[in-house]
């Protein structure tokens, strides 16, 4: 009987860091440079020079910063995100939620980090997108769900009913797994609460994604939140 040969290691996450301060630059690579299964492959200094570094060096995830002189990392997250095969994106900001990391989110980032987070931290939170985690607390999307809901009435309710149409087209385990992921539920969690397997509920998140050209799950918590479900279930006394 053959011994069957050793699964070879996971490919290191490939990273690229766009800063406008090449001392963060430089903090950040010391940092993430340590942790073996992190390849930074390159480093950018605008927003207008990442959809060139991307091309060229394919990183499976950006960190990026906000704020950068020519392009802002927001635009420059619209504009990756928006191309096929796009790589993740965590965004850099120095505010722990506001509009801009809003946007941001909105836009197909895959969640943020303060600059002051600890450095065990930041290299978590880069491995964890890698694997399809965004990086949002439920906490965080509370807090961001309520800015979404401090905007203007007008355009709270125009952007609720085009929520509610959206939402008209999922099934109903569809639209139960929506609502889950609204709450700050993990996969385990909805799991346990449906009644359904751990697998099966990533199907389901992955046709709700599949359903809207959805990047991630905080995407999905918005639309729930502004379709106003996340209201009915406090009502309800589901939530």
């Amino acid at each position: 009987m053959t011994t069957p040969a050793p699964a070879s290691p996971p490919r290191p996450v490939r990273l690229l860091i766009v800063d406008d301060d090449p001392l963060v630059r430089a903090g950040l690579t010391l940092m993430l440079g340590g942790a073996e299964d992190i390849d930074i492959v390159g480093e950018g200094a605008d927003g207008s020079e990442v959809a060139e570094l991307v091309d060229r060096l394919r990183p499976d995830v950006v960190l990026m910063d906000i704020r950068m002189p020519v392009m802002d990392g927001l635009t420059a997250t619209e504009v990756l995100r928006s191309r096929p095969d796009a790589p993740e994106i965590v965004v850099l900001t120095t505010f722990h939620a506001d509009e801009q990391v809003l946007r941001a989110i909105r836009a197909g980032a895959a969640g943020f980090v303060l600059k002051d987070t600890p450095p065990a931290q930041i290299v978590d939170s880069v491995r964890r997108v890698a694997a399809g985690d965004p990086v949002l607390s439920p906490a965080v999307t509370r807090q961001l769900m309520a800015r979404a809901a401090g905007s203007g009435r007008e355009e709270r309710v125009g952007r609720g009913e085009r929520a509610r149409q959206r939402i008209a087209l999922l099934a109903d385990r569809e639209r139960e797994v929506a609502v889950a992921v609204g709450q700050g539920r993990s996969n385990a969690e909805i799991a346990a609460s449906l009644f359904l397997s751990v697998a099966t509920v990533k199907t389901q998140v992955s046709r709700v994604l599949a359903k809207f050209d959805f990047n991630n799950r905080v995407q999905i918590a918005l639309l729930v939140h502004d379709a106003g479900l996340l209201d009915e279930e406090a009502d309800t006394g589901l939530s």
